[in-house]
């Protein structure tokens, strides 16, 4: 118990015992509580700021795990730019010039890249920087992808469209060089051997024995099987694409019918002398976009340098032809 406090009186001359109010009290008891209030308040908020919780460390350790992932994705997604943009220069520089086809509009593959407002949203986000730049990069990409697909597909049907002109060209000999005894007559003026005036002649003239194969030259479809009294006798037309047709005349025998699909080296007729001809032979002729041109520019895919030389060698016979 606390000791009893006096206090002097000079009214009474006596001393008397000093009362304290509860006020007073409680105060004192605060200004004696207070120090270890304080410094326990002071002791927790070190302890809190400076001592995580396994549930904070838990988050601490995800952060760092997303912030590691988030670091690998944009190097990732880097590296992918680069090879596109090297898949780019590729098609720019070889695939299109190749197949002769025009540049890619350049504002296509820059198609449905956003603003700085499309990524506003990561701005107050922890790592705001590398998640925006990330973001950014990948958008990029996507939308460089899609312009490259739609390229790739157009360069895609021009190959399609350049591969069967290539089959469709009348590129071959009509007889091989197995039956073939000689070129009788070449492409121009030569003299008619039945009226013996100066004609021109519209095609070439491969002597050969009855019965010899004809092959179609290239692909296409036959559109006339005709046997004639005169003029060509039997003959049939091949009508190739991309303004080509062929004819081959004289023949004693056809082997395909009008509306068949024929492709470069099937078999389609046999060398004979039937029509306005003075021997066994085979007359063929080659035309483009209704003009007749000469064969012997298109014998290049069954020859050597030197068979093609001596071919147009033959060609140049400028003594009658055979029809």
């Amino acid at each position: 118990m606390g000791k009893t406090k006096y206090k002097y009186n000079p009214k009474t001359l006596a001393y008397e015992e000093v009362q304290i109010s509860f006020g007073q009290k409680l105060l004192k008891g605060l200004i004696i509580v207070a120090p270890s209030v304080i410094i326990g308040l002071g002791l927790a908020f070190v302890f809190e700021t400076s001592v995580e919780t396994p549930k904070e460390k838990e988050l601490r350790a995800e952060l760092e795990k997303m912030e590691y992932a988030l670091s690998k994705l944009h190097a990732n997604a880097k590296a992918n730019a680069r090879v596109l943009q090297d898949i780019e220069e590729k098609e720019k520089k070889l695939y299109r010039v190749a197949l002769y086809a025009e540049e890619f509009p350049e504002d296509l593959r820059r198609m449905g890249i956003g603003g700085s407002n499309k990524y506003k949203e990561y701005e107050n986000m922890s790592s705001a920087k590398l998640l925006i730049e990330t973001a950014k990069t990948i958008d990029s990409v996507k939308s460089k992808l899609y312009a490259q697909s739609l390229s790739f597909k157009e360069l895609l049907q021009l190959a399609k469209e350049r591969e069967n002109r290539l089959s469709s060209l009348p590129a071959i000999q009509p007889v091989s060089n197995d039956d073939l005894k000689r070129t009788a007559s070449g492409f121009g003026w030569r003299i008619d051997p039945v009226y013996k005036t100066r004609k021109m002649h519209w095609g070439m003239d491969f002597t050969a024995d009855i019965g010899a194969e004809v092959y179609s030259t290239g692909d296409g479809v036959v559109v006339e099987v005709v046997t004639n009294s005169w003029g060509y006798g039997k003959e049939i037309v091949i009508d190739h694409g991309f303004g080509y047709r062929t004819r081959y005349a004289h023949l004693s025998k056809f082997e395909v019918k009008r509306g068949d699909k024929v492709k470069r080296g099937d078999l389609i007729g046999l060398v004979g002398s039937t029509g306005k001809s003075t021997g066994p032979h085979l007359h063929y002729e080659v035309e483009k976009d209704g003009h007749k041109v000469n064969p012997v520019n298109f014998y290049h895919s069954d020859l050597t340098p030197e068979e093609y030389e001596k071919l147009i060698e033959l060609s140049q016979n400028y003594y009658q032809s055979f029809d």
